[in-house]
């Protein structure tokens, strides 16, 4: 089953500070994230959040993906328990959770993956991620195995960095470029002069807490540019991005 592997080889490699090159499926088609999955990534993010995905779609992305060297990262819509332990349910073991702005809002989130006592995660006896409950050993082992990876989005978020980065099971620091540029004044600029300090800031501190950083860079050179301040998990593109592209500059091609 995807990614239903012990250890959590994504979440050893990202806290081993290896250089993680991924891309987002935003399509919510199984086809095109298989085509992703043979590609290379490191990760694939399947997005719950600006995407058109539900935990009906999500499961054949999930089983596209089976045998797949790209881990499977989940963006849900939102930071809610329930949302996170279905997800959690259908097998994914790495989660993005966007618009986390404090310390308390960062722990939720990771409370909501982790079984009691140590979390908050509602148990199910049979589900995808257990295997329909024949992993006898899945209820001890998979607290240690998930990954939380958190948004930075706001001004709030940039003013509680440090404490939001110091939260026990916050695995990675990403920054979501687009709603932090609409945040600090410049929407549609994520290469803003004023955007980028911030972000620099951001990767800045949370490598001061010894956390991993990433972000979303369709565009190349702003790619290379967030890889060499250190960031060690980077989206390149979209299939969305690829596709709108592409077809654009074949149709171009013939019409123009």
């Amino acid at each position: 089953m995807s990614n239903a592997i012990y250890p959590n080889r994504f979440r050893q490699r990202l806290l081993a500070g290896e250089t993680l090159i991924g891309s987002w499926c935003a399509l919510a088609n199984p086809l095109t994230t298989e085509v992703l999955g043979l590609a290379g990534f490191d990760w694939l993010v399947l997005d719950g959040e600006h995407a058109p995905n539900d935990i009906t779609t999500f499961v054949p992305q999930l089983m596209a993906l089976k045998g797949s060297s790209s881990a499977a990262v989940v963006r849900p819509p939102c930071n809610e328990p329930v949302i996170i332990k279905r997800l959690l349910d259908i097998g994914f073991y790495n989660f993005l959770i966007p618009f986390v702005e404090t310390a308390e809002e960062a722990r939720l989130a990771v409370a909501s993956t982790r079984y009691p006592p140590a979390g908050i995660r509602g148990v199910s006896v049979s589900h995808r991620s257990n295997m329909y409950g024949t992993l006898p050993d899945y209820n001890s082992t998979v607290n240690d195995n998930i990954t939380v990876m958190v948004q930075i989005e706001t001004q709030q978020a940039v003013d509680n960095i440090d404490a939001i980065a110091a939260v026990e099971g916050v695995d990675g620091i990403f920054v979501g470029p687009g709603d932090l540029s609409a945040a600090l004044g410049y929407l549609g600029q994520p290469a803003h002069p004023e955007v980028l300090k911030v972000i620099q800031y951001l990767f800045e501190r949370a490598k001061a807490a010894g956390k991993p950083s990433g972000i979303l860079a369709p565009v190349e050179a702003d790619a290379r540019r967030y890889l060499e301040w250190g960031a060690g998990f980077v989206a390149v593109g979209s299939d969305l991005g690829v596709f709108r592209n592409a077809t654009q500059a074949l149709c171009d091609r013939f019409k123009k």
